[in-house]
């Protein structure tokens, strides 16, 4: 059985656009080349962290909503620990509730860029 999942990381601000992109780029493969189902690939762009990290204090934030079996998100947390570029990152189940707000959410983001 699929699950839907949310998982936001953020790389270290120290990388270059291309580095980001190379990074963002490998996750999005290892996601559908295991089964997964990409939904959702948000970039969030370059913001200021909560408290300093490895001695940094902005990364670059970047989030995937995909459905998964449960089997592979520790496959995942692992190429997330090994690769230097992630500083941090959070994997976490979606409900019905938060896949119905998760919808909503995008329909906003939709009509805004709309507006534009």
């Amino acid at each position: 059985m699929m699950n839907q999942y949310e998982t936001v990381f953020i790389a270290t601000p120290v990388l270059s656009e291309a580095q980001f992109k190379e990074a963002v780029t490998k996750f999005s493969n290892l996601i559908t080349e295991n089964g997964g189902e990409m939904i959702n690939d948000e970039d969030w762009g370059l913001k200021k962290l909560a408290y300093p990290i490895q001695k940094k204090s902005t990364g670059f934030y970047h989030l995937f909503e995909f459905k998964a079996d449960p089997s592979f998100i520790e496959k995942l947390e692992l190429e997330y620990r090994r690769d230097e570029r992630v500083i941090r990152f959070l994997t976490f189940r979606l409900d019905k509730y938060a896949i119905e707000y998760s919808g909503k959410r995008k329909n906003k983001l939709k009509a805004k860029a709309e507006e534009k």
